[in-house]
């Protein structure tokens, strides 16, 4: 099952409120807005996708806690990005200097990019829209961005003003200097 798109605009634009309560009233559903005002349903992924991303997050909090510079998050995280968009990444992580800075309201949707964000691509994603919410990421702030493509065995690593550089079958990423000292083992992520 892939995700549904509806165009609502001109008919309906959602202010970011309407958005908010919209996606409160359906907390079963998984709901993201591009910058253009469309509304994409994601349905629930698989078991095995849900496993993966389950350790992904794991893997990013244990580090984060310990780290103690910011916070992890999970895919249930929405984050309202500069450019308009309503988006949730699988797993994410934003320093507690720009949270504080931000002092943003604890019920609602993050008004930022966070710092680092992780898409994992499941069996019914379709590879370029992952691709294009990645590059999306980079383009409206974010510092570091992996793509984690079990299908192809690969990891596309998404930087500022860069290239994007793709890894085939690696066994564990770097956080970089976005996230010092975080290296993700890949096992029963990747494969």
């Amino acid at each position: 099952m892939t995700a549904l798109i509806l165009n609502l605009s001109p008919t309906i634009e959602l202010t970011d409120e309407q958005f908010f309560q919209l996606c409160q009233n359906n907390r079963d559903l998984r709901l993201e807005r591009t910058a253009e005002g469309e509304l994409i349903i994601m349905p629930p992924t698989g078991w095995e996708s849900g496993n993966r991303n389950s350790k992904l997050t794991a893997r990013l909090e244990f580090w984060a806690d310990a780290d103690g510079t910011g916070l992890a998050f999970d895919s249930s995280t929405g984050f309202k990005l500069p450019n308009g968009a309503n988006r949730s990444p699988d797993a994410s992580w934003v320093s507690r200097e720009r949270l504080e800075a931000l002092n943003p309201d604890l019920a609602k949707f993050l008004p930022l990019a966070p710092d680092f964000a992780v898409e994992l691509r499941s069996a019914s994603d379709s590879l370029k829209t992952v691709q294009q919410k990645m590059q999306e990421y980079i383009d409206n702030g974010v510092r570091l961005g992996w793509l984690i493509d079990p299908q192809n065995q690969q990891v596309e690593i998404y930087r500022p003003r860069q290239d994007v550089e793709i890894l085939q079958s690696p066994t564990s990423l770097s956080g970089e200097d976005v996230l010092p000292g975080f290296v993700l083992n890949l096992a029963q992520i990747l494969s």
